[in-house]
C-alpha cells in the first residue's frame, strides 16, 4: 500500500517557492522542499491529485494556484519508518494570495529562492533539487 503525496513547483520573477519543513516533521524536518502534502481518501473522484496540490498551497503557505497544473514527475521514496510513498510534482502557476508560514506544524519558513541557489543550499536534499530542476525543464518547454 502506498501514500500519495503530491508537490507543486511554482516560478515566479524567476524565484521558486520552497519551504523549510518543520523540525517537527518525521520525515525530512528542517530540509528546503517544494510545498505539498498526503491525498485524501475521497471515495469515487476525478483531479484528485490537482485538487490536493490545490489545497496544499493554500493550507500550508496561504497561496491560490490557477487551475491548470502539468505533471512533472513521479517518483517512490520509503520513510524511515517503513511507509511506501509515490511523490508527484507539478508545476503550478501562481495566482493570489501572501506565501507565508500558515502552518506552523508543517512549515519553518517560507522562501522565494533562484535555482542556483536552492541547488547549492546545505539544506536542499537530492529529491527537491531534481524536482527544481525537472520543474524548470518543464517550465522551458510549456
Amino acid at each position: 500500500m502506498f501514500i500519495v503525496n503530491v508537490e507543486g513547483a511554482i516560478c515566479q520573477d524567476e524565484k521558486w517557492l520552497v519551504i523549510t519543513r518543520s523540525s517537527k516533521e518525521e520525515h525530512a524536518g528542517g530540509t528546503l522542499s517544494l510545498v505539498g502534502g498526503k491525498a485524501d481518501v475521497e471515495g469515487n473522484t476525478l483531479d484528485i491529485l490537482e485538487r490536493t496540490v490545490k489545497r496544499e498551497l493554500y493550507e500550508e503557505v496561504g497561496i491560490n494556484i490557477k487551475d491548470a497544473v502539468t505533471f512533472v514527475y513521479s517518483s517512490s521514496f520509503v520513510t524511515d519508518d517503513g511507509c511506501n510513498v509515490i511523490n508527484i510534482v507539478f508545476l503550478c502557476e501562481y495566482d493570489n494570495g501572501t506565501a507565508h508560514c500558515k502552518s506552523p506544524d508543517e512549515v519553518d519558513a517560507v522562501h522565494w529562492m533562484t535555482y542556483d541557489e536552492i541547488m547549492n543550499h546545505p539544506k536542499a536534499p537530492p529529491w527537491t533539487k531534481e524536482s527544481i530542476r525537472r520543474a524548470a525543464l518543464a517550465r522551458k518547454s510549456s
